[in-house]
């Protein structure tokens, strides 16, 4: 089983490839330290299972992962991370990916690997037990990814949705109110709306 790692930290790099190498079921091809990185060895190498990091500098591992899935919807992807974050695992969830681990779990790496590559899901324990409400907030900000809603754009929304001013917005969210206003344009924009109004209707509209 051909693995690839990727992580931004050298020696973590290092540290998953000793701890994978030890078995023998499992070659280690390539490892780097970025996501566009991965991209381009996912293509050159065809690994069995991509293991990677999420937070790194330049391209993130969940961007490389929605390009790599887009073209290779075969493409098996367990993220490795030290980030319990909802709204990673939610993305994680709707690119495609085969799991999500958190790294001091480190004795579960190679079961989870080896599950990946016989075709099944693994999310660790901690990840579990949040995916039924996961699941439903998934469904429900889809729309908004969609239409290409980023994360700061959604939460602009939600504060509109509650009845905050510009000024009380750019206060809660360290923006200029400037920038605010250039927000909602774009917001305005992208989900085809006349106004804050119809923000907020949309939103909840489309809240579960």
């Amino acid at each position: 089983m051909n693995i690839l790692v990727i992580d931004d930290d050298n020696l973590v790099c290092s540290s998953l490839k000793i701890i994978l190498s030890a078995d023998p079921d499992i070659t280690v091809i390539g490892t780097d330290n970025n996501g566009a990185a991965a991209i381009e060895l996912y293509e050159k190498l065809n690994p069995d299972v991509v293991l990677m990091d999420i937070r790194m500098e330049g391209m993130t591992g969940l961007e490389a992962g929605e390009v790599i899935l887009k073209k290779h919807p075969e493409a098996k992807i367990l993220y490795l991370t030290t980030f319990l974050d909802d709204d990673y695992i939610i993305k994680a969830l709707n690119i495609g990916a085969k799991g999500y681990m958190l790294k001091q779990n480190y004795e579960s790496i190679v079961p989870s690997i080896k599950a990946v590559e016989m075709g099944q899901n693994v999310y660790g324990s901690e990840i579990i037990t949040k995916l039924p409400t996961l699941m439903n907030q998934s469904s429900s900000t889809k729309i908004y990814e969609d239409n290409g809603i980023t994360t700061k754009e959604y939460e602009l929304i939600t504060q509109i949705a509650e009845g905050y001013s510009n000024k009380e917005i750019s206060e809660t969210l360290f923006l200029s109110e400037g920038t605010v206003r250039n927000y909602i344009s774009l917001i305005l924009e992208k989900l085809n709306l006349r106004d804050r109004t119809q923000i907020a209707i949309f939103y909840y509209k489309n809240k579960q």
